[in-house]
């Protein structure tokens, strides 16, 4: 029995490292589809005071920080950054007196188009995600997807949400276990 102890954990070794290998294989060879997305009503232009940003929840659940950085009237006045961090994770948040995105975990800062400056993100060479926005007849829209990663939960509608204006850090940054204490479950929906 002891004679068999090494053999078998030899095969049990090989056949992790092969099941791993046909599955990059797999995912290389059939890439993931892009994700169904379509244009959410996000809010109006007036109102939206450059340097504000206000945090939109996609119907897929993902949150994006949309920004205003001038008042021209187009969509080139707005950025839509995911205000999730590459890191881990943090809730990142816009800071209109330093001019960036600020994740409060590690102290990693983003320039406003995204790109990480300094911090683990700026280390890791990792920048935040950014949507396509658009702007029709003084309303503003963004292009996000519009299904979630898991189907375990069942849709609940098609149509976004803003949450509250950000003028703080808020949110439990990486801890699900403090989400609800934050309130990040209430937003206010958008129509």
């Amino acid at each position: 029995m002891r004679a068999r102890i090494p053999f078998l954990a030899m095969a049990a070794g090989l056949t992790a490292s092969y099941g791993t290998l046909i599955g990059y294989m797999g995912r290389f060879l059939y890439p993931a589809r892009r994700r169904p997305a379509s244009w959410v009503y996000v809010a109006q232009l007036r109102g939206w005071r450059s340097g504000e940003s206000r945090r939109f929840k996609a119907p897929s659940g993902e949150t994006v920080n949309v920004t205003r950085s001038t008042v021209n009237g187009d969509a080139a006045d707005f950025s839509a950054r995911s205000s999730v961090c590459p890191h881990l994770g943090c809730q990142v948040h816009w800071e209109p007196h330093n001019n960036r995105y600020f994740c409060p975990c590690h102290n990693g800062v983003f320039a406003p188009d995204g790109t990480a400056v300094s911090g683990p993100p700026a280390d890791a060479g990792q920048s935040l995600s950014s949507y396509p926005l658009r702007v029709d007849s003084g309303l503003l829209y963004i292009e996000v997807p519009t299904e979630k990663l898991q189907l375990a939960a069942a849709p609940r509608g098609r149509g976004g949400s803003l949450l509250a204006r950000v003028d703080q850090p808020a949110g439990a940054g990486h801890d699900p276990c403090l989400a609800a204490a934050f309130g990040e479950e209430d937003s206010v929906e958008s129509s």
